[in-house]
């Protein structure tokens, strides 16, 4: 199956231009880090923060496969159409995040909350964050904090129904988001504003709302003959026969 390129670079751009919202929602757990750390410093920082896309990974690992598993149980070629249709209009509901439309799919923070509650007790045995093994356990922990960019990610990993695609797009995301965590984890100061001038956000908003549309469309598009190689490439999905 090929890669997804469209959906990945968008989950890409999502986590790199939606630094605000990273900041905004876990500013309070990155500073914090820095202070859980008895020599905190870059290597301490980007042991969190991969830890952090680690956590990322293995979610979109779990909610592919059990997107999967649907797939196989119920073989049926429209399903397969609706979850590609799905993952586009959740793109398209990033975009509108991201171009700063309010909030969307808010109703997936709240899903993800209780099993949060769950993990939260894990944190208290990782402590104190003196050896790098406990630094990367705490960053895959945090990975799981349920916000609405990373469930609405998540939600995109999980309609794709494959282990490596859901796997990838949240890997894509979670790479995306260091820019902006890695020095504010280091310094505990909300550094790198520049991801967030209004033309290049706006830049990364529309590019995530036409790979959404992209993605939406492609089942049809690729009837077009001009359009099916380049779709192809893309890693598009066909209309079934």
């Amino acid at each position: 199956m090929p890669i997804d390129w469209p959906v990945l670079l968008a989950a890409l751009l999502s986590g790199l231009m939606g630094g605000l919202h990273c900041a905004a929602m876990c500013g309070g757990i990155a500073t914090g880090f820095s202070a859980l750390s008895p020599q905190g410093g870059w290597q301490q920082a980007m042991q969190v923060n991969l830890g952090r896309v680690g956590g990322y990974v293995l979610a979109g690992a779990i909610v592919g496969g059990v997107g999967s598993g649907l797939l196989q149980l119920w073989r049926i070629d429209a399903l397969v159409l609706g979850l590609r249709v799905a993952v586009g209009l959740v793109l398209v509901l990033v975009a509108l995040r991201l171009f700063g439309q309010g909030s969307r799919l808010t109703f997936l923070p709240r899903a993800g909350a209780r099993f949060w509650r769950l993990l939260q007790p894990l944190q208290q045995r990782l402590l104190p964050a003196d050896r790098a093994w406990r630094r990367i356990a705490l960053g895959m922990l945090w990975g799981w904090l349920p916000c609405g960019l990373s469930m609405s990610l998540l939600t995109a990993a999980w309609l794709q129904a494959n282990v490596r695609d859901g796997a990838l797009t949240m890997a894509a995301f979670g790479l995306g988001t260091l820019p902006m965590m890695i020095p504010l984890t280091w310094s505990g100061a909300r550094l790198g504003r520049w991801q967030q001038r209004p033309g290049l956000r706006r830049a990364a908003a529309g590019f995530v709302l036409l790979a959404g549309l992209i993605t939406l469309a492609s089942p049809w598009l690729m009837r077009v003959p001009a359009l099916h190689e380049v779709l192809v490439a893309l890693g598009c999905t066909p209309l079934p026969p």
